[in-house]
Parts: structure tokens; sequence; C-alpha cells
């Protein structure tokens, strides 16, 4: 399998290669030559293997350079028992009297966020690129966070020999415990930098970093090459279709459908690379009726799914839901490649994105992007709201961005009648936003005035759920991260870091 960027770089990649680079040299992301299919006999197969057993055969079938012993060596490394649970991703049936709700737990792992799945694999297949290619240079990993890959991408990666990592993420941006993680971090090559601005305004200044060719120049001749851990790179984003795969096979496993009964998978997004993880699932095989794309208050994916423009000309929100405080959806790129499997129009509507802020797809495009999803928002009084129901009817506690892709979809079966079995992309532990979390149980204005302290132990004593690790050891952690920049100083700061 080759990799070829979404702008028409004329040469192609190997897997090894594509992930090494992260972003292609046209600024094009990488995609796949072709979507690998995975067949019904494989997918039944796969009701007799554990989660990382089926992480490995999803992934052969995209990186072919790697052998499939290989991969198992990794994910069973990557998901186990030690940092996962005796269940890395657990499906589970929201209410035994509802056979229509399931819900997929990715906040199992080390940082309590689904970001884990990708970034506890990403840094074995990262070093193992690196040697494959016979690459003789130090690998920084250059990313900007909404809250959740920050701190994953700093656990997968920290004290990994030949490698740095650096991450830009917006102050006051992210919730209390998605900074204390990661401004906590230890490890001799990591380094956390708060910038002035949105999330946008980070992820702006490390695309602006990757494309600077002077900076790449000056890195070079030190030895020093960046890479990223952001969805844009592929080697992030594929480990998660993999999951998407496994939560079919879960249903089949425990009898909830037939093989070849199509289901609904509700993801909450922001830089739209999970949900389009399970695009990819569905491109594979796995049949899916339809993607509840979910949105809160920063919704311009909803917006482009209903008009077909893309428009990050408005007001930016922060939000209960941070992770999903983003106006621009990197990975939308991905799949209008796909959709139209045209390079020139493709960075024709990138160009205008960069120059205008906007662009309009063409109504044949629309056309088949609402075939394949439904797009809804949620404000923070919705948000509030679906929290308590769902607490109320079925005793599970969930997070804000959970809420948000349960608050779409009730609309959504309310309005379309549609019964498919449903299963929803839980991205966060409620405990990362206990404080919203609480003032959604226990009434707005209720966490105000208690420690982040309190109120994560009143979320335990109220749910029933255990603290975890990484959150309730924060309090005695040392702040070791302390520097904050302005959104136009990320490339200088990037060349103070690995160059002194």
């Amino acid at each position: 399998m080759k990799y070829i960027s979404t702008r028409g770089y004329d040469r192609k990649y190997s897997g090894a290669e594509a992930i090494i680079e992260g972003l292609a040299p046209d600024g094009g992301l990488f995609v796949p030559e072709s979507i690998p299919a995975l067949s019904a006999e494989e997918i039944l197969e796969m009701k007799n293997l554990q989660f990382y057993e089926i992480s490995a055969k999803v992934l052969a079938k995209y990186l072919t350079d790697f052998t499939e012993e290989e991969l198992l060596s990794y994910t069973k490394q990557a998901y186990s028992e030690e940092k996962w649970g005796e269940d890395p991703v657990p499906l589970v049936q929201l209410n035994q009297y509802n056979d229509r709700e399931y819900i997929l737990e990715l906040w199992h792992g080390p940082t309590c966020a689904f970001k884990d799945v990708a970034l506890q694999l990403l840094p074995h297949l990262m070093t193992a690129s690196v040697n494959k290619v016979g690459l003789d240079k130090k690998i920084c990993i250059l990313t900007a966070t909404s809250g959740d890959t920050g701190k994953a991408a700093l656990e997968g990666f920290k004290d990994l020999p030949g490698t740095e990592i650096i991450v830009f993420y917006p102050t006051g941006g992210v919730s209390e415990a998605q900074k204390m993680q990661m401004v906590t971090t230890g490890g001799s090559n990591t380094h956390v930098v708060a910038v002035n601005g949105c999330f946008d305004d980070a992820q702006t200044g490390v695309k602006r970093t990757f494309a600077n060719k002077e900076l790449e120049d000056k890195l070079a001749a030190a030895g020093i090459m960046l890479s990223s851990a952001n969805s844009i790179n592929w080697g992030r984003l594929a480990p998660q279709i993999a999951y998407y795969v496994y939560s079919y096979v879960e249903l089949l496993r425990k009898e909830k459908i037939e093989m070849g009964e199509e289901i609904n998978i509700v993801v909450p997004t922001g830089n739209f690379g999970n949900i389009l993880a399970a695009w990819f699932a569905k491109q594979m095989g796995i049949p899916v009726h339809r993607l509840i794309c979910a949105s809160n208050r920063n919704k311009v994916l909803c917006d482009f799914f209903s008009t077909g423009t893309y428009d990050r000309n408005r007001e930016f929100y922060k939000t209960t839901s941070p992770s999903m405080d983003i106006l621009i959806s990197s990975n939308l790129e991905r799949l209008l490649y796909e959709i139209t499997g045209d390079v020139k129009v493709v960075t024709e509507w990138m160009s205008e994105l960069s120059k205008d802020g906007k662009y309009t797809v063409d109504p044949k495009t629309l056309k088949t992007l609402q075939r394949n999803f439904v797009g809804g928002f949620a404000d923070e009084t919705g948000v509030f709201k679906t929290i308590l129901e769902v607490y109320d009817r079925t005793d599970n506690v969930i997070d804000t961005h959970t809420a948000v892709g349960f608050n779409i979809y009730n609309r959504y079966h309310q309005r379309s009648g549609d019964e498919c079995k449903t299963v929803f992309a839980s991205t966060a532990s409620p405990f990362k936003f206990a404080p919203s979390v609480m003032d959604a149980i226990r009434g707005t204005g209720y966490s105000t005035g208690r420690s982040i302290e309190t109120v994560i132990s009143e979320l335990s004593e109220e749910s029933g759920l255990e603290i975890p690790q990484s959150i309730a050891e924060l309090k005695n952690k040392e702040i070791r991260h302390k520097d904050v920049i302005e959104k136009d100083q990320v490339e200088d700061k990037v060349l103070s870091i690995l160059l002194g």
C-alpha cells in the first residue's frame, strides 16, 4: 500500500514514510492509494479475537510494509492490561431494556481520553518506521492540542529514545484537568507551551512551522526532523479505524445484530479525525447506515453538512466541551479527496479556506456527503440537559463531549424514526470535566467555589465510578511547564527549544 497527497504531490510514500513525514511536502494530507476491504468472512472470524488482535489485522490492511506479526507485537504492548485494564475499549449496552443504544468507552487508557488508543500505539509505529527507512535523525513530534491529544501524545512519547515532543495548547481553552495533566508531565524530552489564543491559532502556528522551509533546513543541519501526533498523521488516524471495526464485531459477538445489519455511529468531533476513522471503517465493509457528526456551538461542520459551505469566519466559543472548540477541521480535506478524487478541486478549496476562510463544494459532492453524514449541534444548555437525562435514564455518567453526541442523536432519532442499533463514541472520562458534569447533575453553579479535588471526589460518590489514577494523582504533581507565547511565536519557540 502506497500513500499519496490529497493535493497531488507527485511522489508516492510507503506507510512508514507517511508516518514519519506526518504531512505531505505540498501541505496535503496522506491518504492510501486505495481503501482495503474487509470481507464478511474476515469480520465474522474476528469474533474470536481480542481488541489488540483485531487492531493488528485492520492495520495490516493499510501498513503493508509492516508484517502482521510486527503489528501484533506493537498492539499487544500498546493495549496491555497494565495500561488499560482487562477490556481496553468496552462496548456497553446503556440500558438492559433498550436494545438500540451502546456506548463505546474509549477512555480507559493512561490519560482518560480516546486519543490514547492511537497515541499509545503511534510511538511503536514511529520507532519501527524510522528503523525501516534507515533514518538517522532525531524526530521531533510537534503537535497542537485542544485538550486531549497533547497529554496522550506526551504520555506516549515521554522519554522515548531519539525523540523530542513539543505540545502547544490554547490558554483558557482546555479544562483544568486537561491543563494539569499536560503541565505536570515529566520526561527529559517533553515540552508544553501555552499559546495566547484558541486551538485554531495553535494549530495554524504548527502547520506554518511544518511549511517553513528555512526552519526545516536549520533543523536538518542539526540532525532533526519534524513529525506530527495530530490526526493529520496517518499513523494517528489508522488505529482509530480499528475500534469501529471492533464495535461491530462486539455487537455480532453479543448477538445484538446479524452479519450485514447496518448500525449508526455517533461521534462528537472537532478536527474530524475520529468520525473520519468511522467513515474509513464503513468504506472497508463495516455496514454503517448513518454517521452522526456532533458539534458544539462551534458548529462549522454542522453548517457545512447542511449547506455545503465551510465557513470559519464566525465567532469562536469556548465551551464545556473544549476538545471540540475548533473552526478548522483539518481531516475534512481527506474526506473531500476520497469523495471527489480530484486533487485540483481539493487544492482550490483548501486555498480558498486559507485565503478567504471559506469554500463551497459542488452539489454532487454535497449530496454524497449528506447520504453518509448527519450533522447537528448542541449548546451548553442542551449538553447539561443531556448529561442529566442520560444519567436519569441509564445510570451512566457521560462527559460533556459524549453528551454532545447523545443530544444530536436524540433529536435525529425523534425526527427520523431510525431504529438501527447505534454506537456512541464516548471520547473522555467524565472526571476530566468534573465541574461541568456535576453542574449538570446537581444544578448550574454547583461546582463554583469548590476545589477541583472536591468536585472530582463528589462525582465519584455520585456515580459510583472509581477516580482514574492519572486524575487522582494530579494534585500532588509539580507544575513543570510554564511557558506562554503569543500565537505568532510558535515557529521561534520550536527553534528555541530544539536549537537553543
